[in-house]
């Protein structure tokens, strides 16, 4: 292949494509013979050669090489079969036979993708179910805020997976429409039956305009937007396992497996796997904004710039599937230390909250109550006390409705149980979670 075939040609990203081009093209044969448009004899034959080729290719053999993998197919199949192998691409165009493939590719990488997000929501609720009663600081803006269970904290993420797969079932929609049958934009004069294909390929709709059909990559952009999303709640979840690994916190330690040692340091162990996921991030990103790019400014119909759609779709689904497998891994062999959370709850006046909340139920209006607190902290920090340091005869000193029951409601675990609202963190709405996620994750 001369240099400007190979820059023209595609073959060197799209072979993975190859097992969808023979299945549909083994489904536009047999709607041929269907539609009378070619002879069952025909069509066996080619049916035939082709799933020759499809056995091939999955045992690793190679075919003949051409400008993209529709032409491999097309040219491996006349030399098994003879001239009457050209026959399969009457009444349609490589325009909408690649836009077939990529549809049959991304139900396949869907339903994959799906699964490993299950995977590691599996994992999550493994360490949720496993360590549903240690309690740590619940941060906003990276400040104390107030305690929550660890599995509360985690489960969180369980939650925006569940999200995730919404999206990627939703974004099926789109994907989930037949293209074939609009040939190169017009349609075709043969009197094909393209509701046959569909029913033979497992499309729910057949496109209705054939010229939207070759020219629409919506679907993979929605498809890559959604892996995008992905990636944020991947790399938020990274981000903390990087923080709170780290000696300041020590909430919980990787398995030596996802770390690595430094070149020079020696008591080094870096979150490498977690830091490489986050950095990934940047990658799926960069992948939707190219095809974003590709597509912002293409006239109808077809335009071969188009070809430029497959690098950043298969890198991002890629990127996608290695980043879900490894974050399955790194939360499954995660190692608590509940110890360092119940240190790290006596730090930042964790139980602020629940006294301004305890003054407010004694008819303090909450503003006031909130005003009060916000002394009694002050108060504390030139003191260099807690709030469970102070005697009752202080807290008196800032409110009257004070008495000796104020101390157990800022026990950790105390406040923890008094979060009773649906999705609050009282473990009985933890283990509610845990049971309703169990079964979506199972579905």
């Amino acid at each position: 292949m001369d240099k400007f075939q190979e820059f023209i040609g595609s073959s060197s990203f799209d072979s993975r494509l190859a097992p969808y081009d023979i299945i549909g093209s083994i489904a536009h044969v047999k709607m041929l013979v269907h539609s009378g448009i070619i002879s069952g004899a025909e069509g066996k034959k080619i049916v035939n050669g082709l799933e020759s080729i499809l056995k091939d290719i999955k045992k690793g053999n190679k075919i003949s090489v051409a400008e993209d993998i529709h032409y491999s197919v097309e040219k491996e199949l006349i030399k098994r079969i003879g001239s009457v192998g050209g026959k399969m691409h009457t009444a349609r165009s490589r325009n909408d036979q690649v836009a077939l493939d990529l549809r049959l590719y991304l139900k396949d990488e869907a339903a994959g993708i799906i699964e490993l997000i299950e995977n590691v929501q599996i994992s999550i609720l493994n360490q949720a179910q496993a360590n549903i009663k240690f309690v740590m600081p619940g941060y906003t803006h990276l400040q104390p805020a107030q305690p929550v269970l660890f599995s509360h904290y985690l489960l969180s993420y369980a939650w925006m997976f569940e999200r995730d797969k919404s999206r990627i079932n939703n974004c099926q929609e789109r994907v989930n429409i037949l293209p074939l049958g609009s040939a190169a934009l017009a349609g075709t004069s043969f009197p094909i039956d393209r509701k046959y294909t569909a029913k033979l390929l497992g499309f729910k709709e057949v496109s209705e305009n054939s010229i939207d059909a070759v020219s629409d990559r919506d679907f993979a952009i929605e498809f890559i937007s959604v892996l995008s999303i992905i990636a944020v709640h991947l790399s938020r979840l990274a981000e903390e396992l990087v923080i709170f690994s780290s000696v300041e916190f020590d909430f919980w330690e990787l398995s030596d497996k996802f770390t690595s040692g430094s070149s020079i340091m020696p008591q080094k162990k870096n979150p490498d796997s977690a830091e490489i996921i986050r950095g990934k991030t940047g990658r799926i990103f960069g992948d939707l904004f190219a095809i974003l790019t590709i597509m912002k400014g293409l006239p109808l119909s077809y335009n071969r710039d188009m070809q430029e759609d497959k690098p950043p779709l298969f890198d991002a689904v890629d990127t996608t599937r290695i980043n879900l497998e490894i974050m399955a891994e790194i939360i499954s062999t995660l190692k608590i230390k509940s110890e360092q959370m119940k240190k790290s709850n006596e730090k930042g006046f964790l139980g602020a909250t629940e006294i301004a909340d305890y003054l407010a139920k004694c008819g303090v209006p909450f503003r006031q109550a909130h005003e009060i607190v916000k002394q009694m902290v002050l108060f504390c920090q030139t003191k260099g006390k807690t709030l469970k340091d102070l005697s009752i005869e202080e807290y008196k000193s800032f409110s009257k409705y004070f008495n000796i029951g104020i101390y157990d409601k800022i026990l950790p675990k105390k406040i923890i149980n008094e979060k009773k609202s649906y999705g609050g963190t009282s473990r009985d709405s933890v283990s509610l979670q845990i049971e309703k996620l169990k079964k979506l994750v199972k579905k």
